[in-house]
């Protein structure tokens, strides 16, 4: 079993020298492998809650007829005595986790292999994804740091680190400042009305701009995908896939569009159901490009299953939001996650949706930090005077105002475009 006795000493000898140290360590006993280790670091904790100086006196005094049981007053006395410096104490705490999280994931591993079944193994991946942080500890930034940083993106605000990534769509681009690293963002819409096609939009107008997008489909395959993609960048009706029968225009234009198509940074992944395995491919595909400007497209959330058991249905799905959302975070990118509307929406005379239309909603409303719902009056009404227009209803944006974006949506190609261009 994995454990690194000079750093446990290490650690417990530097506390018992400088008492004061306590207070910038996050251990717990349970992180030591050695059992009077563990028992120390608990007596030390104890005179620390009372606001006692810790030392070997307070200590010993604290283990009370358990001395005996640690090694007596002279582990103690040699243990502080061996530390020629406190300096490296974060290092010798940072070994002590390393070893904690080895020890832990072959524990669960062999827990794991004595019943493996696919609940054990959903069961597993999360335990582990939650153990592999434990302890891993970044520097936090200063208030200063912050406002220099502030100070330099109102000095160059055409650099990447002042403004997100622009959707193509003037009007969107205006009201959003377009999608933002380390956002979740939500887009909601009732089935047919355009959401996939919305969302293959924003990924390729990335993938135009230079960064990389990476689809996870639940619902459509790669090649379903690509050619609802082709037929938005060639103008050729999607229609027309059913029967892959073209003229020699749609060909030309098809093949055109595959050419252009063909050197997008675009990523589809499929065969990807669970929320771990989601989270495992986004980290390691943004891991391997590092460099580009990654943006994610979730293809969509009722599909996804949970990790986890739950007891309710709303609560796995608040789960996963919550779980997307520190990933975006983590990995400073965009998550767009597109979801499903109740069919409550279709029970009101003015069927543009509203925050309780979410479906299956849990904390999707509080994780997210714009939410966007598309509605089309031609879906409802075919007599309407806004033929080929969609909304883009903002209802929630954390760092900026509501309201409602018009777009042109060309359903025979799946093409949006700002309302000026639409007769282009």
């Amino acid at each position: 079993m994995s454990h690194n006795a000079i750093a446990e000493q290490s650690v417990i000898g530097s506390v018992l020298l400088e008492g004061s140290l306590i207070g910038i360590l996050t251990l717990e006993p349970k992180h030591f492998y050695e059992a009077r280790h563990k028992q120390i670091y608990e007596a030390m904790q104890q005179v620390a809650d009372k606001e006692i100086e810790i030392n070997v006196v307070t200590v010993v005094t604290e283990l009370g007829n358990c001395i005996n049981e640690v090694g007596g007053v002279s582990y103690l006395t040699d243990l502080a005595g061996s530390i020629p410096s406190t300096a490296p104490l974060k290092n010798y705490e940072s070994a002590v986790y390393e070893d904690y999280r080895i020890r832990q994931s072959r524990i669960l591993t062999a827990e794991y292999m004595e019943s493996p079944n696919e609940e054990a193994l959903h069961k597993l991946l999360n335990q582990l994804d939650k153990l592999k942080d434990e302890g891993i500890q970044t520097e936090e930034k200063t208030t200063q740091d912050y406002l220099f940083e502030i100070a330099e993106d109102m000095a160059n605000p055409e650099s990447d680190a002042a403004k997100g990534f622009p959707t193509t769509f003037k009007d969107y681009d205006n009201m959003t400042g377009g999608n933002q690293p380390g956002d979740l963002i939500i887009i909601a819409a009732r089935p047919s009305v355009g959401k996939t096609a919305f969302a293959l939009n924003i990924g390729a107008g990335h993938c135009k701009n230079g960064g990389v997008s990476h689809i996870y489909s639940l619902e459509m395959g790669p090649r379903s995908l690509l050619e609802r993609m082709i037929s938005t960048e060639g103008h050729v009706d999607i229609q027309k896939w059913r029967s892959m029968i073209f003229s020699s225009e749609d060909y030309d234009k098809s093949m055109n569009a595959i050419g252009e198509i063909s050197n997008w940074g675009l990523k589809i992944h499929e065969k990807l159901t669970t929320i771990n395995q989601i989270k495992a491919s986004i980290r390691k595909n943004v891991q391997d490009n590092p460099d580009k400007n990654n943006l994610v497209i979730i293809d969509y959330l009722q599909l996804i299953t949970s990790s986890g058991r739950h007891e309710r249905r709303d609560l796995e799905v608040g789960a996963m939001t919550r779980d997307l959302k520190l990933l975006a975070q983590e990995l400073n990118i965009p998550i767009i996650l597109l979801s499903q509307l109740s069919r409550g929406v279709e029970q009101r005379q003015d069927k543009r949706p509203m925050m309780s239309d979410l479906r299956e909603s849990g904390n999707i409303e509080q994780d997210a930090d714009l939410i966007g719902f598309l509605y089309r009056d031609d879906y409802y009404d075919k007599e309407t005077t806004k033929q080929n227009i969609i909304e883009i209803i903002i209802s929630k944006q954390r760092q900026g105002p509501t309201g409602t974006v018009e777009l042109a949506f060309i359903k025979e190609y799946g093409k949006f475009c700002d309302l000026d261009h639409r007769y282009s």
